[in-house]
């Protein structure tokens, strides 16, 4: 058995980064497409494939759904007893001009985990076109309230559950460190 991993898909891993600083402007429907096509190719439960996509390229949208999701987050993380980060007060959409809302209905216990190998696909095929990504969790709750589920189209049966930004990065983006594999067991 060949257990190399050929090159370019190591690299493509190895080279991921969660990117937090945008060019301006939104990335062209011709590139969404290509990402969602990665995106339903991903591994699914029971072949169940329950994503479905919401893209936001509108700024004014773009900085509603942040500002929603400031306050939302900071209460999360005070009643988690976690500290706030540094630019909590910030965009935290980072200025990206392309969110892509993997959303689903909640109808299996496998549905989160289908939609997370999705997002997963779709971030490293953005990483291999030269796109930053960066799943965007401190807006979750945000884009799952009535007002927002509303503003973006997002029919009440669904819940938005991985939302990742995509876009030009400005700047590079260091590594950051991992801790290596922790092996509970090897029987």
């Amino acid at each position: 058995m060949n257990t190399s991993m050929p090159d370019t898909v190591r690299q493509n891993i190895m080279g991921r980064r969660s990117v937090r600083s945008y060019a301006p402007g939104a990335i062209d429907r011709a590139t969404v497409n290509a990402l969602l096509e990665a995106a339903v190719r991903a591994p699914s439960a029971m072949h169940a494939e329950p994503w479905a996509f919401v893209i936001v390229q509108d700024q004014e949208k773009l900085m509603r759904i942040s500002d929603a999701a400031r306050p939302l987050f900071a209460e999360a993380l005070h009643r988690a007893h976690l500290p706030t980060p540094r630019g909590a007060d910030a965009d935290i959409l980072h200025g990206a001009g392309t969110l892509i809302l993997i959303c689903a209905k909640p109808s299996s216990p496998f549905v989160g985990a289908d939609c997370w190998l999705a997002a997963e696909n779709l971030m490293l095929l953005a990483s291999a076109m030269g796109l930053g990504s960066c799943v965007i969790g401190s807006a979750q709750e945000a884009l799952n309230t009535p007002e927002v589920k509303a503003m973006l189209g997002i029919p009440e049966a669904y819940k938005a559950i991985a939302p990742v930004i995509v876009g030009v990065p400005e700047g590079e983006t260091s590594a950051s460190p991992r801790k290596p594999p922790l092996v509970l067991a090897w029987n």
